[in-house]
């Protein structure tokens, strides 16, 4: 019942964009808190934003603060993660994250890779 599709994912120059979506079915993503993660080879998964459902409040990773975005468009039952600035340091498996009726959901996971 519940998924999460995630895609985007890509290589992009240091300094470049991307966008990353999160398309949620079996639940109303704008009732529930969304977080992205991400991992990188031989590296713990790291929380890098969350956005609740009351007020939109958001917060964000140290790492990526200002340059990265979280968004929610509630007609499309989608969540965004707008990437700005890139750094090879991104470099990862960026995975989408809700949690419903006491279980964790997970996406796939999209491959984001920062190299000149």
């Amino acid at each position: 019942q519940v998924q999460l599709v995630e895609s985007g994912g890509g290589l992009v120059q240091p300094g470049g964009s991307l966008r990353l979506s999160c398309a949620a079915s079996g639940f109303i993503v704008s009732n529930r808190a969304m977080s992205w993660y991400r991992q990188a080879p031989g590296k713990e998964r790291e929380l890098v934003a969350t956005i609740t459902p009351v007020g939109n409040s958001i917060d964000y990773a140290d790492s990526v603060k200002g340059r990265f975005t979280i968004s929610r468009d509630n007609a499309k039952n989608t969540v965004y993660l707008q990437m700005n600035s890139l750094k090879p340091e991104d470099t990862a498996v960026y995975y989408c994250k809700v949690t419903v009726l006491f279980k964790i959901y997970w996406g796939q996971g999209t491959q984001v890779t920062v190299s000149s």
